[in-house]
């Protein structure tokens, strides 16, 4: 079950847009991506076969983030990662946006906003993961 705490914390950081949001808010994203991806049959079957490591670097606030997916298991944190399968930079509010759903990522990526490093395909299955979990975040939030 998704903590009810969290998803209006999420939904605070949408409604105040990604030129506002925080590392932080970022971290609770993958925090609901993590705790949905147990429970949504959908996201499930997307990660069940997927072995990857992203790295995320925040260029404007200093921080870097990981987001691991192995066996169907997804797991996060701050700093680096070991051997990323890519490296995703972006500023902040690009970030944010993209895992807010405010900003896409193909998008961001041809206007030169975010730089992708290494395994492109492994890129666009991260943001098949961020598509689903947004689907489901929607469903969510609507009953709140």
């Amino acid at each position: 079950m998704v903590d009810e705490s969290l998803l209006k914390d999420i939904k605070a950081a949408q409604d105040a847009g990604a030129s506002s949001a925080s590392p932080e808010d970022m971290m609770k994203v993958f925090e609901f991506i993590k705790q949905i991806s147990t429970e949504n049959e959908d996201l499930k079957e997307e990660l069940e076969d997927m072995d990857i490591a992203i790295q995320m670097i925040i260029t404007d606030a200093d921080r870097k983030h990981w987001l691991t997916v192995k066996e169907g298991n997804l797991d996060f944190g701050e700093g680096d990662v070991d051997n990323p399968s890519f490296t995703m930079s972006s500023t902040l509010e690009v970030g944010a946006g993209i895992l807010m759903g405010e900003v896409d990522a193909t998008s961001a990526y041809m206007a030169g906003d975010i730089t992708v490093e290494g395994n492109l395909q492994d890129a666009m299955a991260f943001q098949e993961i961020i598509e689903l979990a947004l689907e489901a975040y929607e469903d969510l939030a609507e009953d709140m």
